[in-house]
């Protein structure tokens, strides 16, 4: 198929993480967002189902290849390994080609999970999860250092845990972080070669999880509003298609749940007993976090130690305090499962982990007890299921290492791994205030484009199909997404080719400049 054929040399993808796909629509229907309106009613839209879970680390990869996590291989921002500890997920990890590898050339910025980046025909700034700015931080190399002389106030994002008490400070720091975002954009506009540009604001995302406000949204989705609007005109003029998405969608909490605390009611999850520092400590009633508080009081950070620290010597550490961090103060020779990171359940089984205790004929024995267990639960208060349960070998049929099952809380709870001393409580001040829900946006504009189409549905893995074929490309035979061919102005079959995918990864491969991630922080400190 050629370009003539699809109406359109180029294809602009424009990703705003976290946008609920109602929320979205009632402020348009209220006249706060008028690009949204004006790209609404001159192309396509509908609802865009997320990943399961609905997480930034599985659904972005899901949206640049158009498979699913069980092809592209990320379940999570960390990975639990066979001792119980964490590894960090990269761009090595993803065991799929990305748009931008197969699109040529290409601009892409701040996509989550494209660090380290990677060597493409063309321009890539990576995003989420990028430990700082150096030479792995963009291709080529030297991009990096041009960012850091245009835009002297960019960072790589907002740690929005310190903000928690904070609200002014952190809508002020927000601000700032949108501006420089795009400011990188037009920096990334100034190429005018591409046939793909993607470009991600994450800011969406950050903000709602601390400020499930209307007036406090509405106000920043107009400033999302106008970027949308400078993006419209950008691609216009270049009779390129747009297409906007968000990787999933977001909504309220009034409650938390504790989904390892529940497993150890039911006696499927044994804590560490209390022996030798552990229980010298206990009986002085200090939890991690008030050591780690004695060692701040005296300059030493939480950041310094996992910097200047050796890995096995902080997760020694780590087990020695006692706290409730679902791999640190677990004892998993006395464990039949756990919930690790978004929701992933796993049945502690002998193939699986070094400590295992299931014997693998067991497993699915186990996994129909843990299903039950999290399904049958009900909020003491109101009587209510308060989880949703989902099966791993059905979800991820292609993995035979996949979570077991995935545990989901329903609207208007927020899932907790640590082992919390209630199942169920109220929401605390550090607690976030909205968290994901599956339910994403997605719209399509431009010259291919037949507007007022109804699309009654689409999905993440949809998305890197429907860019291939608006561009004339072949759309690769082992995707799991569908092309959204009617949304097109001129109907014609789709191509399909054979892609070669890349081998598993080996661990993260970075080295150690991980070490001052956030997320990181939260696996080898006491952030659960």
């Amino acid at each position: 198929m050629s370009d003539e054929q699809t109406g359109a040399k180029r294809a602009f993808v424009l990703g705003l993480d976290g946008v609920p796909w109602g929320k979205l629509n009632d402020w348009i229907d209220e006249g706060h967002l008028p690009n949204f309106e004006r790209l609404r009613a001159s192309g396509v839209s509908s609802a865009c189902e997320s990943t399961m879970p609905p997480n930034t680390a599985l659904a972005w990869p899901s949206i640049a290849t158009g498979v699913w996590p069980d092809t592209h291989g990320v379940y999570g921002f960390r990975r639990v390994t066979s001792e119980y500890g964490h590894e960090m997920c990269t761009s090595r990890d993803v065991d799929y080609p990305t748009l931008w590898e197969q699109v040529r050339p290409a601009v892409v910025a701040n996509v989550p999970m494209t660090y380290p980046a990677t060597e493409i025909d063309g321009e890539l700034v990576s995003g989420m999860i990028s430990p700082e700015m150096n030479e792995q931080f963009t291709h080529p190399p030297a991009l990096c250092q041009r960012i850091r002389e245009e835009i002297p106030d960019y960072e790589i994002g907002l740690t929005w845990s310190e903000y928690t008490d904070r609200p002014e400070a952190f809508l002020a720091a927000l601000e700032g972080h949108v501006t420089a975002r795009r400011e990188l954009m037009r920096l990334l506009m100034e190429r005018d070669d591409w046939r793909l540009f993607f470009f991600v604001y994450t800011a969406p995302d950050r903000l709602q999880h601390l400020h499930w406000d209307e007036t406090v949204l509405v106000d920043h989705y107009q400033t999302l509003d106008e970027i949308l609007g400078e993006v419209m005109a950008y691609t216009e003029e270049r009779g390129a298609n747009l297409f906007v998405v968000s990787d999933h969608g977001f909504g309220p909490s009034e409650k938390r749940i504790s989904v390892n605390r529940l497993l150890e009611r039911e006696g499927y999850l044994k804590r560490r007993d209390t022996e030798g520092v552990r229980k010298l400590l206990a009986s002085a009633g200090l939890q991690k976090d008030d050591v780690l508080s004695m060692l701040e009081a005296v300059g030493v950070t939480e950041k310094r130690l996992l910097r200047y620290l050796p890995d096995r010597l902080v997760e020694t550490a780590a087990r020695q305090v006692p706290g409730s961090h679902i791999l640190f103060d677990v004892d998993f020779s006395r464990t039949q499962g756990f919930v690790h990171g978004s929701g992933c359940v796993y049945v502690n089984d002998t193939d699986r982990f070094e400590n295992g205790v299931v014997d693998p004929n067991e497993r699915d024995r186990v996994k129909t007890e843990l299903a039950e267990v999290f399904s049958t639960y009900t909020d003491p208060d109101t009587g209510t299921t308060v989880l949703q349960v989902f099966d791993g070998d059905r979800l991820f049929e292609k993995d035979e290492r996949s979570p077991d099952l995935i545990v989901r809380p329903v609207p208007g709870y927020s899932k907790a791994v640590g082992l919390n001393e209630q199942v169920v409580s109220p929401l605390e001040p550090h607690d976030v205030s909205a968290n994901h829900r599956r339910e994403g946006i997605f719209f399509a504009a431009g010259p291919s484009i037949t507007p007022d189409t109804t699309l009654e549905s689409s999905a993440v893995v949809d998305v890197a199909p429907t860019v291939l074929h608006s561009l004339g490309d072949p759309v690769p035979a082992s995707a799991d997404g569908q092309v959204l061919t009617n949304i097109f102005s001129t109907r014609t079959p789709v191509t399909r080719r054979a892609v070669a995918t890349p081998e598993a990864a080996d661990g993260d491969g970075t080295g150690d400049d991980f070490e001052g991630v956030e997320e990181r922080l939260r696996g080898l400190g006491y952030l659960n």
